[in-house]
């Protein structure tokens, strides 16, 4: 996996989604189960994946934008742009408010 921890070995979420469940998706997670942990959330559970939070603040930053990405070249630019935006430890205060969200 391109994400490894302190222990070697990457993490995968999935929480069921149709993507998740696919064929071709569950062969894969089946060929590769020994090169990461499998954490399992329950379908529908934003509270627990940060991506959630991470998606409507791009897509809030893009609809901003003007004039409007009118391309997919422009939109990927302007998605990297308004990443490369977020401040330092941006994705750490998403994880430190996992707990208060799903508790």
């Amino acid at each position: 996996m391109s994400i490894v921890h302190s222990d070697e070995f990457g993490q995968f979420q999935q929480d069921s989604a149709t993507p998740h469940t696919s064929r071709v998706a569950t062969k894969w997670l089946q060929e590769h189960s020994s090169d990461f942990r499998h954490f399992h959330c329950p379908p529908k559970s934003p509270d627990m994946n940060i991506i959630e939070p991470i998606w409507v603040a791009l897509q809030c930053a893009v609809q901003k934008r003007s004039p409007q990405p009118g391309t997919p070249m422009d939109l990927r630019t302007a998605l990297q742009d308004s990443w490369c935006e977020k401040p330092p430890g941006y994705l750490q205060t998403l994880v430190d408010t996992i707990p208060r969200r799903v508790g």
